[in-house]
C-alpha cells in the first residue's frame, strides 16, 4: 500500500496527522509532498500550524465533506 493511500485512509478516519506521526506510522519523511499529491487528486486537506515548546509544525486533517 502506498504512503498516499495509507495517509488518506488515516485522514478519512477523522484523525489529524503531523510529520512525526507520519514518520512513525508510515515511514514518511516528506508528509507535505504526500499532502500535495492528495490535494492534486481533489482532496480538501486542511493545514493547521501548531506551536509547542517553541517549535511550529503542521497538522493535517481532511475536510468532512470530501471524505470518499
Amino acid at each position: 500500500m502506498s504512503q498516499n493511500t495509507q495517509i488518506l485512509s488515516y485522514l478519512k478516519q477523522g484523525k489529524k496527522l503531523t510529520p512525526i506521526v507520519a514518520l512513525e506510522k508510515f515511514g514518511c519523511f516528506r508528509l507535505s509532498a504526500r499532502i500535495l499529491n492528495l490535494r492534486t487528486e481533489g482532496y480538501n486537506i486542511i493545514t493547521e500550524n501548531i506551536t509547542k515548546g517553541g517549535k511550529t509544525f503542521a497538522q493535517y486533517s481532511l475536510e468532512d465533506k470530501n471524505v470518499r
